[in-house]
């Protein structure tokens, strides 16, 4: 059996924003419980030098954003980083997966040799498209997508391995 590009990363990256989503409204539904000021738990964060909660979302979103658009050769949707509250993250993620969703198998298989070349901090990466998709875009949006799960968790939102994986 062969597995492809495009199944290696849009069902995938689909699946991981949706559990994402599911974990910010359980997060939502804590607060409002507990009376706690969303924004307390939006920028939470688990360690001072750590980004917060807010901004791991935004960027398991670019990630798969950059990492399905470079592999399909097209242009990358840009995000300003404004979302404040769960309902404008909520967005952000939604407007993820169906930009994912808009992209045909044919467009991403392929891709395994594709140069692709982006600046991250001011220096200037250089992959083949397999390895940036296993090695960088992969791992980057579980990075994220985990420590917003732990965010959450250290926080007291009820949370267990189930959210995080989803339904098998």
């Amino acid at each position: 059996m062969t597995l492809s590009m495009y199944q290696a990363s849009v069902p995938v990256f689909v699946r991981a924003l949706g559990n994402l989503s599911n974990i910010l409204k359980k997060a939502q539904a804590h607060a409002e419980q507990h009376k706690i000021d969303p924004s307390v738990l939006l920028d939470s964060r688990l360690y001072p030098n750590m980004f917060p909660l807010k901004r791991q979302v935004q960027i398991a979103a670019d990630m798969v954003n950059g990492g399905v658009a470079r592999l399909a050769g097209v242009e990358r949707p840009v995000h300003e980083d404004k979302e404040t509250t769960f309902e404008q993250l909520q967005q952000r993620i939604q407007k993820t997966i169906d930009f994912a969703e808009s992209i045909r198998p044919e467009q991403i298989d392929g891709s395994e040799a594709r140069s692709i070349s982006l600046t991250i901090g001011g220096n200037e990466l250089q992959f083949l498209g397999l390895p940036y998709l296993l090695g960088f875009v992969t791992p980057n949006v579980y990075f994220h997508t985990v420590t917003a799960y732990d965010i959450l968790r250290h926080n007291g939102v009820e949370l267990g391995k189930p959210d995080f994986i989803g339904g098998i």
